[in-house]
């Protein structure tokens, strides 16, 4: 070793993922610069070395929640949290009770469950709210639920056209529901809803952070840019001191898009800091099951699902064309089976060399569809604290929507794995919890209408939030492992996460979370 390391990691069980039989591990300049034993540690130390001694911890390569919302997530998750609200009497006492701010009420993380099967509609809570403007966002991130102040504020008092699938769902009258559906619909709203300063975001986003941390997060891959003001939000943060997280941002690219904006999707790829990155552009090819508008070979029980997000989906083909030849890839939300069809027939017509293309979610998909994944390099990212939302009795609306067929199909994280595939695991913070063990273990049992046969074994979950994910940003030969000359993003875990049963881990205590070299994490 050229110069003494800066930081030396010793008195570990050392995982590259696989078992190494190593117990020290030495960094330098934000590298992992050698792997080796006691004895190579006593030799490597030097005067300025931090030597960290972890007690037999097992030390794994640092954990990357693969899909994430950091930073958007925060105002998707203002206000009120409902997401222990299982039914409609209590939603009513939670919203009678609410705090205001600004006037407001305004609440996150409703599922749709807690409906009973009743529409979504305003007059199952006007009389609660005692003339405050309400509004509530379910858990899918696609829909919410305004109440009749709220809709007044934002001038919303019939149905419009949107350039992608949106809606303001609407009586028979003509008059809305509150119920608003998809990205375009629900952002009329944002004018009107009281707004964070500037401070107390960048303050929330820290703390935020820092809690994944200490849930053995070293990085997240960001679904979205979070505002034009973010790059220069993460910027200012860096500057006093650094973020607790690597960051790698994904800016959208909706329908409507000109070639103009294209190339500007383009460009942004070049902004970066020290530990943040913009990487890739998302696309969405559809929304929920739960909100009517997955995209699905044939329709849901309510006759819905059968339009693209992308009401010309050969547009969204051509956009991901454009950025394709520009050297730029691209992650795509496509939850039914129609959306993830046309993803991986869009990329297959790409032919083959070229940036990364991924596919997020992938809650339904048949067979014939499983082995076109590893066939045409799409890596499958999906998050299995998702299944939490549905009933091992298919009578959670998710599976009502689908029937027992497609449902039956749901998660298929392990055939994917088996089909060849690169399969990187999240969480979809703010939709679930962003807690990293969590992942993991619900990756290894399943939860709800996701059958324990999908399950992944110890070795195949950590993989995915290490190696498969380092794949998934085209970034396997500098992350996702323990070897020299790669980045030192490490987590040390009380327990070995790919032994230990799956509920033990759900719970196990972090020893220590290192992104970029630099401990973010101490427990």
């Amino acid at each position: 070793m050229s110069a003494a390391p800066d930081l030396l990691l010793v008195d570990a069980r050392v995982r590259t993922p696989e078992p190494s039989g190593h117990t020290t591990v030495a960094v330098r300049d934000g590298l992992i610069t050698a792997l080796g034993d006691d004895a190579d540690a006593r030799g490597w130390r030097g005067p300025g070395t931090q030597v960290v001694d972890l007690a037999g911890a097992t030390l794994t390569p640092g954990l990357t929640d693969a899909h994430s919302h950091p930073v958007w997530g925060l105002e998707m998750s203002d206000g009120t949290d409902l997401s222990g609200v299982t039914d409609l009497d209590g939603l009513r006492a939670a919203l009678r009770t609410a705090e205001r701010r600004d006037g407001w009420v305004i609440g996150f993380g409703l599922d749709h469950n807690a409906f009973g099967g009743r529409p979504v509609h305003r007059d199952l809570v006007q009389d609660v709210l005692d003339g405050a403007p309400a509004f509530l966002r379910l858990y899918d991130g696609h829909s919410a639920l305004a109440d009749a102040q709220a809709l007044r504020a934002a001038g919303i008092d019939g149905p419009r056209a949107f350039a992608q699938l949106s809606e303001i769902v609407c009586d028979a009258d003509g008059r809305p529901t509150g119920h608003l559906v998809e990205h375009a619909a629900m952002d009329l709203m944002t004018p009107v809803l009281p707004a964070r300063p500037y401070a107390e975001r960048r303050d929330r986003l820290v703390g935020l952070l820092r809690e994944m941390a200490a849930t053995g997060l070293a990085s997240a891959h960001v679904m979205d840019l979070g505002g034009p003001d973010v790059p220069g939000l993460l910027a200012a943060v860096e500057e006093d001191g650094d973020l607790p997280l690597r960051l790698r941002l994904a800016p959208w690219c909706m329908p409507g898009v000109t070639p103009e904006e294209l190339d500007g999707l383009v460009r942004l790829q070049e902004r970066a800091g020290r530990l943040w990155a913009v990487g890739g552009v998302k696309f969405f090819m559809d929304g929920t099951v739960e909100g009517g508008t997955a995209w699905l070979e044939h329709a849901d029980c309510h006759g819905r699902g059968t339009d693209a997000f992308w009401p010309d989906p050969a547009a969204y083909s051509a956009a991901v064309r454009h950025l394709h030849r520009a050297g730029a890839g691209t992650a795509t939300h496509a939850i039914g089976d129609a959306a993830v069809r046309h993803v991986l027939d869009t990329v297959e017509a790409l032919g083959a060399g070229g940036p990364r293309h991924r596919i997020e979610h992938i809650e339904t998909v048949p067979d014939d569809q499983l082995g076109r994944f590893a066939a045409l390099g799409v890596v499958a990212s999906m998050q299995p604290p998702h299944t939490a939302y549905t009933r091992a009795d298919h009578t959670d609306e998710w599976s009502r929507r689908l029937g027992g067929e497609r449902a039956a199909r749901a998660w298929r994280c392990r055939d994917l794995r088996e089909a060849g595939a690169h399969l990187a695991l999240g969480s979809d913070w703010p939709i679930a919890h962003h807690d990293a063990r969590q992942v993991l273990a619900t990756a290894r049992a399943p939860r709800g209408a996701a059958s324990a046969r999908h399950g992944l074994t110890g070795l195949m979950a950590l993989e995915g939030m290490t190696s498969h994910a380092a794949f998934a940003a085209g970034e396997e030969r500098i992350a996702g492992r323990i070897a020299p000359g790669y980045r030192a993003d490490l987590t040390a875990f009380a327990v070995d996460p790919v032994e230990a049963p799956a509920d033990e881990l759900a719970e196990a205590p972090i020893r220590l979370t290192v992104a970029g070299g630099r401990i973010t994490h101490r427990g």
